[in-house]
């Protein structure tokens, strides 16, 4: 091979490397830059195509919306006569928040995290901002933060409508507004396509509900039955003024508490469900917690888990009242007490299929294969082992066969069991085919995966999840007298 064979297009050359390093150089420049003068448009326009020419097109689209909506804004006040002085007083915190939404849709969470910040530095009222803040935060495991943002949010403003052009209808989103346990909505409503109405009633006044703008159908998102059990009359009560339909019957919500879950479910073929109790006050002694546990007939080993938290957050594993005790004592929280199941396959790895319930029928949506006890998707390594993704695809495009029949049967029994119009299960497949069923609620996550990630394969399956949701809105909008 000639000595500059190599250069001349079988491979990247000196000249080619130092423009990448020179690039990235300017890249930083730019966004340190920014850091520092955030609503700076030659700035972000700067920045825009530098990031166009090194092929990051979400970076380049980002930055240029935030560069039109400021050129908006300025024209808008120009035209209005206003002078150059008052042009400069109304430079808002709106391109900043719109950078930030763009990269949370495209799934950059850290880079939207860092313009919410940006933003609401410039803006600190400014609610939406604190709601799409307290998402992205969630997405990057903050939940107390999140909460935070949260919270500001809806101590600001109650109602936030996001119309979309296209929409051929309009969905108000009954939510919770100061803790978390809200439906997973941004992607079962794509904001691209559908007009939502969020709504934080635990946060409202009755005299709000009838200043609400209009709307055809009502989603009751507040799917975590501990958070919904105080709010029960509330959301009852408002249902039935509404006239609206209504999606997620709050008593059906109601029925997926954990401890209410072994009953709910105790008589389908073919699945189990280990018992559940729940305690709701301080016990005074070892002794009194060992009675409980005898009345609710919950062995060891069994897990603590606190009220209201999903992710394995709190979760413990115990084996004796040794352990428990003291952990029951130092939560001092009313807690779910759940028997243990080591459901650890042949080749020792744990299994935690995901599937989502829509008009209580299943779709697959996710498998989680790890080798500890507490299998979570984002914990259990599925890159590292290529035969993990091999197998998830094998549920996610052929669930029954992947199930078997006594499964795929169970499955459908528990949708109709849980009666809600969207919900999700977590479980695993023993040994003889039956299902171990681990959580069946409604605030089961769904999520896009970037789309040249190595979990893009999901995406499909999510949109068909989503379709599915559409098509049930339209059919009960076609009931509607």
């Amino acid at each position: 091979m000639a000595p500059d064979a190599q250069a001349a297009g079988g491979g990247p050359s000196q000249s080619s490397a130092v423009d990448v390093h020179g690039t990235q150089k300017t890249i930083a420049i730019l966004t340190d830059a920014l850091d520092t003068d955030p609503l700076n448009n030659g700035l972000h326009a700067a920045l825009a195509d530098v990031l166009r020419d090194a092929g990051d097109e979400a970076g380049y689209l980002a930055h240029r919306i935030a560069v039109e909506t400021a050129n908006l804004i300025s024209a808008t006040a120009a035209d209005a006569g206003a002078s150059v002085e008052a042009i400069a007083e109304i430079r808002s915190a709106l391109p900043l928040f719109n950078l930030a939404t763009a990269f949370y849709i495209r799934g950059n969470y850290p880079s939207a995290a860092r313009w919410f910040e940006h933003t609401l530095a410039i803006e600190p009222d400014l609610a939406i901002a604190h709601q799409n803040f307290a998402a992205v935060l969630d997405m990057l495991e903050r939940p107390d933060d999140a909460q935070q943002h949260r919270s500001r949010a809806y101590s600001l403003q109650r109602v936030f409508v996001e119309a979309a052009e296209h929409a051929t209808h309009r969905v108000l989103i009954l939510c919770a507004g100061r803790t978390s346990g809200n439906v997973p909505f941004d992607t079962l409503l794509p904001a691209s396509r559908s007009y939502r109405i969020k709504y934080a009633i635990d946060c409202a006044s009755e005299v709000e509900d009838l200043q609400l703008p209009c709307y055809d159908l009502v989603f009751n998102a507040i799917g975590e039955p501990d958070v919904a059990q105080p709010l029960l009359n509330r959301v009852e009560m408002f249902a039935r003024r509404s006239g609206r339909p209504l999606l997620n019957r709050p008593a059906a919500i109601m029925q997926t508490q954990r401890n209410r879950l072994p009953a709910l479910l105790a008589d389908i073929d073919d699945v189990l469900i280990p018992p559940c109790m729940r305690i709701d006050r301080a016990l005074l002694s070892r002794d009194e917690l060992a009675a409980q546990l005898d009345e609710g007939r919950i062995g060891f080993p069994l897990l603590l888990r606190p009220l209201a938290k999903h992710g394995g957050e709190g979760v413990s594993l115990h084996q004796s009242l040794d352990t428990l005790w003291p952990a029951v004592q130092a939560l001092n929280a009313p807690c779910y007490l759940t028997m243990f199941r080591n459901t650890c396959g042949a080749d020792g790895y744990f299994r935690k299929y995901r599937s989502i319930f829509v008009d209580r029928r299943p779709f697959p949506y996710h498998l989680a294969i790890a080798s500890q006890w507490m299998v979570h998707y984002f914990s259990a390594d599925m890159t590292a082992h290529p035969w993990k993704l091999d197998e998830e695809r094998r549920f996610l495009d052929d669930p029954r066969t992947a199930l078997g029949e006594r499964a795929t049967r169970a499955l459908a029994a528990i949708g109709e069991r849980l009666d809600l119009d969207y919900a999700g299960i977590d479980f695993t497949l023993l040994d003889d085919g039956r299902v171990l069923v681990f959580e069946a609620n409604a605030t089961m996550l769904v999520h896009r995966e970037v789309t040249d990630g190595v979990f893009a394969h999901k995406n499909a399956h999510v949109e068909r999840i989503v379709d599915a949701f559409e098509q049930m809105q339209a059919a009960r909008l076609r009931k509607q007298p």
